[in-house]
């Protein structure tokens, strides 16, 4: 069985979110980056645009999977971007919960995240989707 992290919300588009009152902080989730493969290069929004739910926000490239749209889990401004990821992008694989996390939204709703999945509904959806139900 994965473990997912407790602490964190999760997108049936396999993103997480770390909240911190109105700030979420995502990336993409352990089961996703397995699923890519190798990733091999990423393209963020810059600082300061807008992010809308259920919209891409960027692309992430693997070599087994080619580019793939990261989509939003929330309507938000990016107020940082992780620059560590470009100097390193096998963090994404090595650690996508933590140090691969990929931009931090100030939410325009914090209430957006309602629709979101806990760790265990999240584990519950992926054996679903495995299992072709």
């Amino acid at each position: 069985m994965k473990v997912f992290p407790d602490d964190l919300l999760y997108s049936r588009e396999h993103i997480w979110v770390r909240v911190d009152g109105d700030l979420a902080t995502i990336g993409i989730t352990d089961y996703a980056q397995e699923n890519l493969g190798e990733v091999v290069s990423i393209e963020l929004p810059e600082v300061d645009s807008d992010v809308e739910r259920d919209e891409p926000f960027g692309t992430i490239e693997s070599a087994a999977k080619g580019v793939v749209e990261l989509i939003s889990p929330v309507n938000g401004e990016v107020i940082s971007a992780n620059e560590d990821i470009s100097d390193d992008i096998g963090i994404i694989n090595s650690d996508p919960h933590d140090m691969g996390w990929l931009i931090v939204v100030e939410m325009n709703d914090i209430n957006e995240l309602d629709d979101l999945l806990d760790a265990r509904e999240y584990h519950d959806f992926i054996d679903q989707e495995a299992g072709g139900a």
